[in-house]
């Protein structure tokens, strides 16, 4: 909606600045631009660490963070265009910018000079705002995350190990992910805001309102990092071929997968999931029984 509508308003901009502006709040208003800043300001006074800081300190900084993400540039691209001409393939090329979808790199401009930051990138990533689409190689696969308004993976190639696998999946399924947050407002609705006053953070008092109704012995992870009362799911998409031998490399990796959490903590992890992969034929249901408790004693 916030994209389809700056498309929109540009190409209204010379039929007068009144007129401009009333359609400005009209998309703003149909497409409750409010709720999307709530939900994004709630992330960033965590994100950035400004919890405890006074309120004048933690607009100014989340006002100058939004104003970055808002103002990346395009990226420069070149296209290879293929052409048939009198029996023949003619290949040439043209420049264009790329809004929709960025790399997760440097943006240099013809001159190889960098004009974004790979971290600048990120941060607009994890925004509501554009890019929307972001591709990386294996240098984003850990220590990275961007959860904060993604949950869908795609794998354009397998990992060699299940430990990839899941460092991969793991950038978007993170503390108050996005699928936590969706399945919060799905679980919830606007009827869980009727006795909130108004004041503050709408999405401090869902996130107490989810802790306060979480049963007895469950995890201190629920709702926080795992809240699983609505449709949204941490997303795996793989382009397979039929018949490919990624077909196998997948079944396999789902197994090793399974095994890798029942070893996940312990001492020389690696090691242990090979012994285990050799010797054992556990499926995903059955290596829960393995599994070997962190948690400290009561």
């Amino acid at each position: 909606m916030v994209s389809r509508t700056s498309e929109t308003i540009a190409m209204l901009k010379g039929s007068g600045e009144d007129s401009y502006w009333r359609l400005a709040l009209r998309y703003a208003l149909e497409g409750n631009i409010q709720a999307m800043l709530d939900e994004h300001f709630h992330v960033l006074l965590e994100s950035l660490g400004l919890r405890s800081h006074d309120a004048s300190r933690a607009v100014q900084v989340v006002a100058s963070h939004v104003q970055t993400t808002l103002s990346l540039h395009t990226a420069p691209i070149r296209v290879d265009e293929l052409q048939l001409s009198n029996g023949a393939i003619k290949v040439s090329d043209f420049s264009t910018r790329m809004r929709f979808a960025l790399r997760f790199a440097d943006i240099r401009d013809d001159n190889d000079q960098a004009i974004v930051r790979a971290d600048a990138v990120r941060d607009a990533f994890n925004s509501p705002f554009r890019p929307f689409v972001l591709a990386s190689t294996s240098i984003g696969q850990e220590g990275l995350d961007f959860h904060t308004w993604c949950h869908a993976v795609v794998h354009w190639n397998l990992p060699s190990n299940p430990v990839d696998l899941e460092q991969r999946e793991g950038r978007v399924h993170r503390y108050k992910g996005h699928a936590v947050r969706k399945n919060i407002a799905e679980r919830y609705t606007l009827r869980a805001l009727r006795p909130w006053d108004n004041e503050g953070d709408p999405w401090l008092y869902l996130f107490n309102l989810a802790e306060h109704d979480r049963q007895p012995g469950v995890s201190d992870l629920v709702p926080y990092w795992v809240f699983e009362e609505g449709s949204a799911r941490i997303e795996r998409r793989i382009p397979l071929l039929p018949f490919s031998r990624e077909i196998g490399r997948l079944r396999t990796l789902k197994q090793g997968l399974a095994l890798y959490r029942v070893v996940f903590g312990q001492p020389r992890q690696e090691d242990l999931l090979v012994h285990l992969s050799k010797h054992t034929a556990l499926d995903g249901e059955a290596a829960m029984d393995w599994l070997v408790s962190l948690e400290p004693p009561t």
